[in-house]
């Protein structure tokens, strides 16, 4: 018994054959690549003398990066370390037996930085006004708490040599001076604090992506000197469907292709949305105008990262 031979239009056929080929192949998304940059700059503002960098460069750990004057800082440092040195060599004295000053001498000191003491701690609760608002800086503000700070403790510094000048003992003389060297060193240490940060490094490996300041310029505190973009900062932001999202986790792999890139660069999921978005203009295409979509953000690991440049359009599909 023979069967009839049953022949296969030629257009349905080559149908049939991209459908198969199309349900072979796997489901990608579009996405683009996103750079969450470092602004790295100085609390004090200066002029830029030194730029150690330019746009484009890799730099390690701890490279310097830019240097902004800092002439008054060293002199307010080498001032400080003068005070040290004096306060060290007063201490030394007493130890020797000499007397202490005057009571009076001590009182008429104490009344004037009581006085300073009150400025400056008034001072110190409006410019925690000003930041509130935005109209100083985290920087001034540090430095007007230090300063009322420091006002304070010569209050209670004066307070205790007259304490001190009172009783016929030596003991607390000393250790009165003692506070007094502790008071230096630690205004040492804040003026050291304030020349560190007129030269500054970079606190992580990266991309030296920007540098807008050119040496010679007057920079402004809080300023960026340099934009980097290190390895660790670079992510994968890609949109999926409803139907796909629930199939999709944090720790999941995925890879990522575009053009330009000689392979396919592995990346892994770090976030998923919860909440459904039109799909975003800048993968906007008339097949997905009207699509409710869910970002998914990935990112490769430090070593696939500079394969990868922000704004660069990408397709994603699962590993």
């Amino acid at each position: 018994m023979s069967y009839p031979h049953r022949t296969w239009p030629l257009p349905l056929l080559a149908t049939l054959l991209l459908a198969a080929c199309s349900n072979d192949r796997p489901a990608t998304w579009q996405g683009y690549v996103e750079g969450e940059f470092v602004a790295v700059a100085s609390p004090f503002a200066g002029r830029l003398d030194k730029l150690s960098v330019e746009r484009g460069q890799q730099v390690a750990a701890g490279a310097p990066l830019f240097a902004l004057e800092s002439d008054d800082e060293r002199a307010a440092r080498q001032q400080a370390a003068e005070q040290v040195r004096v306060a060290e060599a007063q201490l030394a004295d007493i130890q020797t037996g000499k007397r202490p000053v005057e009571v009076a001498v001590n009182q008429a000191q104490l009344s004037q930085a009581r006085a300073q003491a009150v400025r400056s701690a008034a001072q110190s609760k409006r410019d925690e006004a000003q930041f509130g608002i935005g109209g100083i800086s985290r920087a001034q503000l540090d430095e007007s708490r230090a300063t009322a700070e420091a006002d304070a403790a010569r209050v209670r510094e004066l307070q205790r040599d007259i304490d001190v000048a009172r009783l016929p003992g030596r003991k607390d003389q000393l250790a009165a001076q003692t506070a007094q060297i502790e008071a230096a060193r630690a205004a040492l240490a804040q003026a050291e604090w304030k020349l560190s940060r007129k030269a500054v490094s970079a606190t992580a490996a990266g991309l030296v992506y920007d540098v807008p300041f050119r040496a010679g310029e007057w920079v402004p505190a809080g300023s960026a000197v340099v934009r980097m973009l290190p390895p660790g900062n670079v992510k994968v932001r890609f949109y999926v469907p409803e139907a796909v999202v629930g199939s999709l986790k944090a720790g999941q792999a995925i890879t990522v292709r575009c053009d330009g890139c000689a392979a396919p660069v592995p990346a892994t999921i770090t976030y998923v949305s919860n909440e459904a978005e039109f799909t975003p203009p800048v993968i906007y295409s008339n097949e997905t105008r009207n699509k409710l979509v869910f970002l998914i953000e990935a990112r490769p690991s430090a070593d696939n990262a500079p394969k990868l440049r922000p704004g660069q359009p990408v397709e994603v599909a699962q590993s």
